[in-house]
């Protein structure tokens, strides 16, 4: 599955996704078609409850479409047993989360490379340090986490995601729990990350100034995908979600 010869990293086709059911049904994503180019950083937006972290989850094989497919390159997910999905992830798949998921016992070193530890698969070294360097952490890897800054401990959740070079990164709100200089840092890493290293990056978040990084925005409300934004800057993003009432 080689995603650089589709132009396409992941992409959904009438996606539906419904929680509960009778009268406590929820649609969550309603018959959705979406797409994210490779190496591309493309940020999701929309008002609270739109399906933004849910179609994230569902393209990421993290949750499963209720009808409907998703893909990472031209590989059906619903086609895969749980044991492939799990491999899928391993091999191509990063993820920077709200919330850090570092090992309180590692070092940034160790947590760093814990998924390349966990596959059994050898660290690139040449690979490792560009990261490292990039995220300006090189005199932090022998530091456990209880050591480091929130924005610190976030970009060593980011250079974990990065260090096994997936194929695509997603990101859910990966900035929520920053300051501002801390969230300039790991988004401009991740804007580096998409132009130099050519990673895609799919992010949800609720700020435009964080989607202002991204090359692309996709809408989204009520569980599909509204409209698209190339080229977005913060004040474009403001005036397109005051005119959609979000």
């Amino acid at each position: 599955m080689d995603i650089g010869t589709t132009g396409v990293a992941a992409r959904t086709v009438e996606g539906v996704k419904v929680y509960g059911a009778g009268d406590l049904e929820v649609r969550a994503l309603d018959r959705i078609n979406v797409s994210f180019d490779a190496g591309r950083f493309t940020a999701i937006m929309g008002p609270s409850g739109s399906g933004k972290s849910t179609l994230l989850h569902c393209i990421a094989g993290l949750d499963e479409l209720t009808s409907g497919d998703a893909y990472i390159g031209e590989q059906r997910l619903g086609a895969l047993s749980e044991k492939q999905l799990t491999l899928l992830r391993r091999q191509k798949v990063g993820f920077i989360f709200q919330s850090f998921n570092l090992i309180p016992t590692l070092d940034a070193r160790e947590n760093i490379t814990l998924p390349l530890d966990i596959a059994g698969d050898d660290v690139d070294k040449e690979w490792f340090d560009t990261v490292v360097a990039t995220m300006g952490l090189g005199d932090r890897l022998t530091h456990r986490p209880n050591e480091l800054s929130g924005g610190q401990q976030q970009r060593v959740a980011a250079a974990r995601a990065l260090v096994s070079r997936p194929e695509i990164v997603f990101a859910d709100e990966p900035s929520g729990n920053l300051d501002s200089k801390a969230t300039d840092e790991l988004l401009s890493f991740m804007r580096r990350a998409a132009d130099e290293f050519g990673q895609t990056i799919v992010m949800v978040t609720h700020d435009p100034m964080a989607a202002a990084f991204a090359d692309k925005v996709v809408f989204l409300a009520d569980g599909i995908c509204i409209d698209e934004m190339a080229a977005p800057t913060a004040d474009s993003i403001l005036d397109h979600m005051k005119s959609m009432g979000g």
